[in-house]
């Protein structure tokens, strides 16, 4: 197994907000790994600096070695969550824009899962149901040939057959020999596809082990695990 992600006593303020407080973790490839917490634990922060879209105030991330930066952008695909594509675009244009900036990204997988949806390439995104957004913005992330695929609440505010479509792209087409770190709260949605969690809460990694372990030391689901440990 060789490294994929590793973070190193990161910590990130905001103000006199503390959003991770020396947190440290280290990811392996050809895994798929939950990134859980309670809402305001760390996790879009700590997504933000391994994407390189924020910088910590102090401490170390390293992308297959190497700090945040070019490289790292071409290897790493983020899935962020909020909308972030242009509405007035079609789908076929915003395909375009994707092949132009990201050398691994295969249109022709792209078009092939738009299709199998019924998702017209002439179709602007403002026209499509917020289902349908969802699973677009979910196609354009795997269908990249990344090293790590980063995925920022991908199942939140959708229906049950949304969940199970995003679920499914998700296993059917991420490269194994890459990493997908999958944030979400939606435990019992994603559990049965986790390789690996990290439980953090107010910054710090209070958790990291296999599924396999955790049911093994702890006599319970992830989902139940996680419920004692951010119990309030």
């Amino acid at each position: 197994m060789s490294e994929i992600l590793r973070c190193e006593n990161l910590t990130k303020r905001f103000g006199q907000t503390i959003a991770l407080d020396g947190l440290s973790l280290l990811v392996g490839s050809g895994k798929i790994i939950g990134l859980l917490g309670p809402n305001g634990a760390g996790k879009t922060t700590l997504i933000k600096i391994a994407c390189g879209l924020l910088t910590p105030t102090s401490g170390n991330v390293y992308i297959e070695g190497e700090k945040p930066g070019v490289r790292s952008k071409s290897i790493v695909s983020y899935l962020p969550d909020v909308e972030h594509l242009y509405h007035w675009m079609t789908v076929e244009q915003i395909v375009l824009m994707f092949r132009d900036f990201y050398e691994d990204f295969r249109p022709d997988l792209a078009y092939e899962m738009l299709a199998r949806l019924g998702i017209d390439r002439k179709a602007r995104l403002k026209t499509l149901s917020k289902g349908n957004k969802e699973k677009m913005s979910l196609i354009l992330v795997m269908s990249r040939n990344a090293k790590l695929y980063v995925l920022d609440e991908p199942i939140a505010g959708v229906d049950p057959a949304t969940r199970d479509y995003i679920i499914s792209t998700i296993l059917n087409n991420y490269n194994p020999d890459s990493s997908v770190l999958i944030s979400t709260h939606l435990i019992s949605d994603i559990e049965t596809v986790l390789d690996e969690v990290i439980f953090i809460k107010d910054g710090r990694t209070v958790l990291h082990g296999s599924v396999d372990w955790i049911r093994q030391q702890y006599g319970k689901s992830v989902d139940e695990l996680f419920r004692e440990v951010f119990a309030w």
